[in-house]
């Protein structure tokens, strides 16, 4: 497959990226990819306060990585961009727990 990015998104790729660069940010997206969840929740799971989950969220909101709806006064967040979904899955297929590359499944040969 042969790609031939324009310059715009070369940026707005590079900007998802450094978005997701975070552990905090990478953290939030993979809870919330799990499923709806208030910022609350997704705070108390990644282990960071109210304020520094709802400033990175608000970030990646406005990037398109996750997506909101408000209910009253609570906001609730969800990643459902099956693009964002496969991307951060493949990563985590790639690096093993340990931090190390995993490895490669098997070719359709075995």
């Amino acid at each position: 497959m042969a790609i031939d990015p324009t310059p715009v998104q070369l940026d707005v790729i590079s900007q998802a990226f450094r978005l997701l660069s975070s552990p905090v940010r990478l953290h939030l997206v993979v809870l919330a990819a799990e499923g709806e969840r208030d910022v609350t929740s997704l705070a108390q799971a990644a282990g960071v306060t109210l304020t520094t989950a709802s400033q990175h969220l608000s970030k990646m909101r406005l990037a398109g990585l996750v997506s909101a709806r408000r209910e009253g006064r609570h906001l609730y967040y969800v990643v459902d961009d099956p693009h964002v979904l496969t991307i951060v899955r493949q990563m985590f297929e790639h690096i093993a727990p340990d931090g190390t590359l995993a490895p490669d499944p098997p070719g359709p040969l075995g």
